[in-house]
């Protein structure tokens, strides 16, 4: 019995070192392919004024990527892929991390009043904010339970800390559009903003996602696959 406890415990502390080891390696993997260059290759695009450039930095990023072990997981070839297709996205919601809030956000309306899961602060407004543009009360909601923060009472968080504003971002990613990276980069477009620009609807926006994802995966070392349109 006592062997058997033995090595039962012993298994428990190999099981709770493998998964250590593989998180740390992934963070890593992500740390290596996201250089400081490489950050500021991004940022540096936007315009010289622009509220973003005193507000995200490579290091809230990483911070939040901890957080998301599966972020740029895999073959080498697969993290870069998923790194570039992250960035390419952020890069055209946020014109290359210049904008925090969306434009004009103010006056849109994003309460579903039917998400009654996820009820709409009446004094609060959940337009875009941060490196995707979290948008929509049930967005909020959910991204502000799995982050601890409160998104319904306070989406403005996402706006103003910087790696909450990561966090909620890659939170996105990780629900709606980790799992079909494998698919090409047209089905990551189609998760992120399908209805409004795939099929024909906005071709010219929809190039330009793909142009900014061939561009950093070029930077990056990796070919962008297939797929890519949607």
């Amino acid at each position: 019995m006592a062997t058997s406890k033995a090595s039962k415990n012993l298994l428990a502390t190999l099981i709770v070192f493998s998964t250590i080891l593989a998180n740390a390696t992934a963070q890593n993997a992500v740390a290596d392919v996201v250089t400081q260059d490489f950050f500021n290759g991004v940022i540096n695009k936007g315009s010289g004024d622009c509220p973003g450039k005193s507000f995200y930095t490579r290091d809230a990023f990483l911070n939040a990527a901890n957080t998301y072990n599966q972020f740029g997981s895999g073959s080498a070839e697969a993290s870069k892929r998923e790194i570039a297709a992250f960035f390419a996205h952020v890069s055209h919601e946020t014109g290359f991390l210049c904008k925090i809030d969306e434009t004009e956000g103010e006056n849109k309306d994003y309460c579903d009043e039917e998400r009654t899961d996820n009820p709409c602060n009446p004094d609060k407004k959940y337009f875009g904010r941060g490196p995707l543009q979290l948008t929509w009360n049930y967005n909020y909601g959910a991204a502000g339970r799995a982050l601890n923060f409160d998104g319904l009472n306070a989406p403005e968080t996402v706006g103003n800390d910087v790696v909450v504003s990561f966090k909620a971002s890659l939170w996105f990613w990780m629900e709606n559009v980790h799992s079909v990276i494998s698919q090409g980069f047209g089905a990551t477009t189609r998760k992120i903003n399908g209805d409004v620009e795939c099929d024909g609807k906005e071709p010219e926006l929809v190039q330009a996602r793909i142009n900014y994802y061939n561009d950093y995966c070029n930077q990056l070392g990796v070919s962008p696959g297939d797929n890519l349109s949607c």
